[in-house]
């Protein structure tokens, strides 16, 4: 992965397609999450980390000159293995009134190297209901083969319209061994450094935590030596109201 991020062209390029991507999504269209949802039980853990890769490498305000950046960084990411994942946040996915894209990440053979066909099928389906949807006619039509009556069908179509053209990204991965891991993690970092070159931010600190840790530490001071912290009245007097 690093030799292709070095000498692959941009227009096939993984981790800039990828950076690329996501800079239209965030700032090109105003889409401020990303989810990422591995269909692997092994990359259960996936989304955390990419969680503390992106947003702790990206999520800035200040661009490496000193200067406020003029868009948004880092979205949001977020995620949970798929087959948990559609039993939770896939119905904001589908349906819900925020584009939020997607990684699909899929291992097509197990540690014992069995095929997971009902793993694959699954993701793929998600990705493609994603990107088709199902239209207000489809949806009727549906419900009238099932036996609806046209005006039932007719209220409960809404309900089962999928505006679709929501964007995803699949990897696909024939088996997860240490070096596939190591592909697909320096794959998302090479992702996260194009992403700090393109927005001009540095990739490579992290103040965004100081400030809460420096005051952890007056207030376990507080705490520990039994002192209290002035409040001003209105607050001293919300507390006493709540406390009576």
């Amino acid at each position: 992965m690093d030799a292709h991020f070095r000498d692959a062209p941009l227009e096939r390029n993984a981790p800039v397609l990828m950076a690329a991507a996501e800079i239209w999504n965030v700032n090109g269209l105003g889409r401020s999450a990303r989810t990422v949802a591995p269909y692997a039980h092994r990359l259960r853990r996936l989304a955390a980390f990419l969680q503390q890769l992106e947003m702790e490498s990206n999520g800035k305000r200040i661009r490496d000159d000193g200067s406020p950046v003029p868009r948004q960084t880092c979205p949001v990411v977020f995620g949970e293995p798929g087959t948990n994942g559609q039993h939770a946040f896939f119905q904001q996915l589908h349906q819900g009134p925020e584009t939020v894209p997607a990684d699909f990440v899929v291992v097509a053979r197990d540690e014992e190297d069995r095929p997971q066909p009902a793993l694959w099928a699954n993701a793929l389906a998600q990705a493609e209901a994603l990107m088709m949807g199902k239209s207000l006619k489809a949806a009727r039509d549906e419900l009238i083969a099932a036996g609806h009556a046209p005006a039932e069908a007719d209220r409960l179509a809404p309900h089962k319209t999928f505006p679709g053209n929501r964007p995803s990204t699949a990897i696909l991965m024939e088996r997860l061994t240490p070096e596939t891991l190591g592909a697909l993690i320096a794959l998302y970092e090479h992702k996260v450094f194009v992403e700090g070159v393109i927005w001009r931010i540095n990739s490579f600190d992290q103040w965004g935590v100081e400030l809460g840790k420096a005051m952890a530490r007056t207030i376990l001071g507080e705490i520990e030596s039994g002192q209290s912290r002035p409040h001003d009245p209105s607050t001293t007097a919300l507390i006493d109201r709540l406390s009576e």
